[in-house]
């Protein structure tokens, strides 16, 4: 992590001189500048997302996208800064992708899905440390997420429960399968193909990115920020 830190942060002048430049003329090295002064930003934000089971570096790795996506779509005559713009993109890639991988049943990652997954755990926390009995929980919690009380205890089991076979059966006297009990939530079609593409064309962005470096920069982006494995320090 500490190689984030020697790419040395950008002034709010240089900053907009570099996102004008990519704007206007697609600028490959103001693009490079523009995302390394920012890395050091985006393991920032994956720290405040290491509690839900996702590794450190894949968090950052999807914060990355984010970052690229961000500065992509940065427009540097509204008088604001990159990271204030960006943090959106990133802690929004980090979170799709701690729904993805929370279960091996896909969690839905609609806006309030994931607004009630992230409110879920500080709100059961808040009623522990008020001393509400448990039996009261279900319903307050339902009230104050604004929610249904079944939306609560889906979430809860999803998030508490051990992930189990699908072709398993329900019960040792019971020959009915877990997966019979499934509502047909799978996403549709053109949304896989969408998301498909999506990534498709950040990954030749990333590899684009890449391209561009040099030496140890390079290898430093390709084996610890966008590789599938990354490498340890000690590698």
């Amino acid at each position: 992590m500490r190689e984030v830190h020697k790419y040395p942060l950008l002034s709010r002048e240089e900053e907009a001189k570099l996102a004008e430049l990519y704007k206007k003329d697609g600028d490959r090295d103001a693009f490079q500048k523009l995302v390394t002064s920012n890395l050091r930003f985006v393991v920032k934000i994956a720290y405040q997302y290491i509690n839900y089971r996702l590794k450190l570096l894949d968090l950052i790795q999807e914060g990355n996208m984010g970052l690229v996506k961000a500065v992509e779509e940065f427009d540097p005559y509204r008088g604001v800064r990159l990271t204030t713009y960006a943090v959106w993109w990133i802690r929004s890639y980090m979170q799709d992708a701690i729904l993805r991988n929370y279960s091996l049943v896909k969690m839905g990652t609609t806006q309030a899905q994931k607004k009630l997954f992230y409110r879920l755990r500080k709100e059961q926390a808040r009623l522990e440390r008020e001393g509400i009995a448990p039996r009261q929980r279900l319903k307050l919690l339902a009230n104050r997420l604004d929610v249904r009380e079944k939306d609560v205890v889906e979430m809860q089991q999803r998030m508490g429960g051990r992930d189990v076979s699908l072709d398993a059966p329900t019960s040792s006297d019971d020959d009915k399968r877990h997966i019979q009990f499934l509502a047909d939530d799978a996403q549709a079609v053109d949304e896989t193909l969408a998301d498909s593409e999506q990534r498709t064309h950040f990954k030749r962005i990333l590899e684009e990115f890449s391209a561009t470096l040099e030496g140890r920069d390079k290898s430093f982006f390709d084996q610890r920020l966008i590789a599938e494995k990354p490498k340890t320090l000690q590698e």
